[in-house]
């Protein structure tokens, strides 16, 4: 990727060609597909520097845990083992994870929030259903939040209060990517993001969810579902403020990518198994502007809340 910082790629062992480990070319090139932009171009060096050497690492754990056909547990288990390293201020031989070393030393990365990501897929290897939403919102503070927790190290803006709404906006992020995955997760992975109980309660099964097309059942589920993801962002409003300079941009537009899918969900009435459902670059740029100024989402809220 022509737009990658050089700190991306640290000489260092060379990596065999059999070794299973996800090559970090091949998944920074994955950030042209994320509903939000990774790294904006108007932010300094260094900070875009760490936002991609955070995506590479989410990235990566995240690639083992979805597509690799080698042992996921023990290349997470490597990926333990290469950050036990980088910890120690010691030669790291997995490059996703050598590309956290300025922010380390820098003291902008914590250790617990690159742990979580790790275990997050090893979760995905054990579990495939959740019966509750709350159950779902654990997954995500291992899955999601820890993300915006580096993010806000990055920025040197990791305080108690802006985490709680960094969390919001990640776990919204998180809902919003399950929805548009819906098939491919089922039909690939044979994992469910869906709670249970939100299926019993719209009347929707398993055999509706591998279907081709939704019904007006897994419609009105998915509606519901972005409503949360929305009601999350919304929440997390306060958290652009806090945010100086241009920075602020780059926080906004992460939300505003979710806001941006969600709108492509309801303009297909919300049948993510017939479409994918990716936001347009005319609509995050709205979304962006809606909450760098403040402007009021009208928006009503989903008729089953509060219920």
């Amino acid at each position: 990727m022509s737009d990658v910082p050089p700190s991306l790629a640290p000489a260092g062992r060379v990596r065999p060609s059999a070794d299973p480990m996800p090559a970090l070319d091949a998944v920074l090139a994955k950030a042209g597909s994320e509903n939000f932009p990774v790294a904006l171009g108007i932010l300094p060096r260094r900070l875009r520097a760490e936002l991609m050497a955070i995506y590479g690492f989410a990235r990566l754990v995240d690639d083992i845990g979805d597509e690799t056909a080698a042992d996921r547990f023990a290349l997470l288990d490597r990926v333990d083992a290469a950050l036990d390293a980088l910890f120690a201020g010691k030669d790291v031989d997995i490059r996703a994870v050598a590309a956290l070393a300025a922010g380390v030393r820098a003291g902008h990365f914590a250790e617990e929030p690159l742990r979580r990501l790790v275990e997050a897929n090893r979760i995905d290897q054990r579990v495939n259903r959740y019966d509750t939403f709350n159950q779902l919102r654990d997954y995500c503070s291992y899955s999601a939040d820890p993300v915006g927790r580096l993010v806000l190290g990055a920025l040197g803006a990791d305080t108690p209060d802006l985490r709680v709404l960094s969390d919001r906006v990640c776990t919204g992020l998180q809902i919003v990517e399950h929805l548009q995955d819906v098939a491919e997760d089922l039909h690939h992975r044979d994992r469910i993001y869906l709670p249970a109980e939100d299926m019993a309660r719209f009347g929707v099964t398993e055999a509706d969810l591998r279907a081709p097309q939704a019904t007006s059942r897994v419609r009105a589920l998915i509606s519901f579902e972005a409503s949360r993801a929305r009601e999350l962002f919304t929440a997390a409003r306060p958290l652009t403020r806090a945010i100086p300079g241009r920075a602020k941009l780059a926080v906004a537009a992460f939300a505003a990518g979710g806001l941006a899918a969600l709108h492509a969900m309801a303009r297909v009435d919300y049948d993510v198994l017939a479409h994918r459902c990716r936001p347009k670059k005319s609509q995050l740029l709205l979304e962006t502007l809606r909450i760098v100024t403040g402007m009021p989402d009208n928006r009503a809220p989903h008729p089953e809340f509060g219920r």
